[in-house]
């Protein structure tokens, strides 16, 4: 069971989780998904989604509910947070 005050409202324009980890689901505009570390296409310029409550958003993002653990206490520390998670979830190059 969750610990109380674990999950959390969205940061308005954060952002980290449609930058920092990959998404191998279709985006509308890339096809093919996108790699870690790349702004989703979708992305406006204020951070907002374009897709947001459409059905064109890929059912991975609409998965994702911000919590303490991923999101931290900044938009500055998620990135941090889910760049190093994308980082230890990567399968071994050998």
């Amino acid at each position: 069971m969750a610990e109380k005050g674990l999950y959390m409202k969205c940061r308005v324009g954060c952002a980290a989780c449609c930058i920092a980890p990959s998404i191998s689901s279709p985006i509308p505009g890339m096809r093919n998904g996108k790699p870690a570390g790349m702004r989703c296409i979708q992305l406006t310029n204020d951070n907002l989604c374009n897709i947001f409550g459409t059905v064109h958003r890929p059912s991975v993002c609409g998965s994702l509910q911000p919590n303490r653990e991923m999101c931290g206490s900044s938009s500055r520390e998620a990135m941090k947070i889910l760049t190093q998670w994308e980082y230890l979830t990567q399968p071994d190059s050998d």
